[in-house]
C-alpha cells in the first residue's frame, strides 16, 4: 500500500521505511511497504512488509515485557487518538503509539554467526569488529559465543563500527554497560526461542532509550528488517545462507550488478512476490 500522509499530526521523521508522527503526549510509528538496500531506498514497495515489521516488533516487545521495558503502548492507536479515524484502514496493523524517549546515538549490534561485513573483516584480518576470531572459521560459522558490536548512527550514509570503549565515551560508562547487557540478553533468549521455531537469528540490531529515567527497549525488534534470519533446517556454513530476511534483495541487486549509487533500481514483481513471502513466514513462524 502507497504511503498516506497524515494531516492532523506533524510528521518528524520520514526514515527509509518507518514514519514518525507527534501526537504530543506519545509518538505514532508508521511502518511503511518501502524497503532499502545498501543505504538507499528501492522505488518498490513490498505489500504487507509494514504490518510484518509492526506485528514482529509487538510481538517481541510482549515476549519481553517482562525483563526488558520497552516503548510500546498501543497498537489500537484510533482508539487512543481518534483524530486518527481517517486512516483506519491505512494504519491497522502497521502502527503503533510509542513512548517519547531520548534515543542513545548508538545502535546496539549482537552478532552469533559469521555473516555479511562481519565475514568481510574476518576474512581479511581474522577479526570481527576488531574482536580476534578463532581460526578456520568459514561464512555462516556460528561464533564461540554471541558478541556486542556497537556502532554509530548515521544520519545519512554508513554507520561506523565502534568499539565498547568508543560507546562508553559517546554515552557513558554505566549506560553503555547496561546496554550491551540487554542487548546480550535480548539475543540470547530470542535465538533459543527462535531455534525452536525453526529460525537462526544470525544477527540483529537494537535501539535503547531514556523514559521517565529508565533505559527502555525502542524502535523496531527482532525484524527481517533488522536482523538476519535463517531456515534453521537448510543451515549450512560455508556459504551464503537462505534467508527470511531482505538478504534475497540483496542477492538480487547484486546479481545485476547494482553500483549501489542512487537512484536504486525497480525490483520485478517475481522478486517482490518473494520478498513478500519470506516476510509473513517469518512473522508466522515466530508469532504463532
Amino acid at each position: 500500500m502507497e504511503t498516506v500522509k497524515i494531516n492532523e499530526y506533524p510528521l518528524l521523521k520520514s526514515g527509509k521505511v518507518r514514519e514518525v508522527y507527534d501526537l504530543g503526549e506519545h509518538l505514532l510509528f508508521v511502518a511503511t511497504d518501502r524497503i532499502s538496500a545498501y543505504d538507499s531506498i528501492l522505488p518498490t514497495l513490498i505489500p504487507g512488509k509494514g504490518k510484518v515489521l509492526a506485528g514482529l516488533s509487538e510481538f517481541w516487545f510482549s515476549f519481553f515485557g517482562d525483563k526488558v521495558k520497552n516503548h510500546y503502548v498501543s497498537g489500537d492507536v484510533v482508539k487512543l487518538y481518534p483524530k486518527l479515524a481517517p486512516y483506519a484502514d491505512y494504519l491497522n496493523g502497521r502502527a503503533m503509539v510509542v513512548k517519547k524517549a531520548q534515543i542513545f546515538p548508538v545502535e546496539c549490534v549482537v552478532r552469533g554467526y559469521l555473516a555479511g561485513s562481519a565475514f568481510a573483516e574476518y576474512k581479511k584480518s581474522g577479526t570481527v569488529c576488531g574482536k580476534k576470531m578463532p581460526e578456520g572459521l568459514v561464512e555462516a560459522s556460528e561464533l564461540p559465543e554471541p558478541i556486542f558490536t556497537p556502532s554509530t548512527k548515521a544520519e545519512s550514509g554508513h554507520d561506523e563500527n565502534i568499539d565498547f570503549d568508543r560507546m562508553a565515551d559517546i554515552i557513558g560508562f554505566e549506560a553503555a554497560s547496561q546496554l550491551k547487557e540487554l542487548s546480550l540478553y535480548i539475543y540470547s533468549r530470542a535465538r533459543a526461542y527462535a531455534r525452536e521455531k525453526g529460525i537462526i537469528i544470525a544477527d540483529t540490531k537494537f535501539e535503547f532509550g531514556v523514559c521517565d529515567g529508565e533505559i527502555i527497549l525502542c524502535d523496531e525488534v527482532l525484524t527481517p528488517d533488522s536482523s538476519r534470519f535463517w531456515p534453521a533446517d537448510q543451515y549450512c556454513p560455508g556459504k551464503s545462507q537462505p534467508s527470511f530476511d531482505k538478504q534475497y534483495v540483496r542477492d538480487y541487486l547484486n546479481e545485476i550488478k547494482w553500483d549501489r549509487e542512487p537512484p536504486a533500481p525497480a525490483l520485478p514483481p517475481e522478486v517482490v512476490e518473494v520478498t513478500k513471502q519470506k516476510y509473513q513466514m517469518a512473522l508466522d513462524l515466530l508469532s504463532k
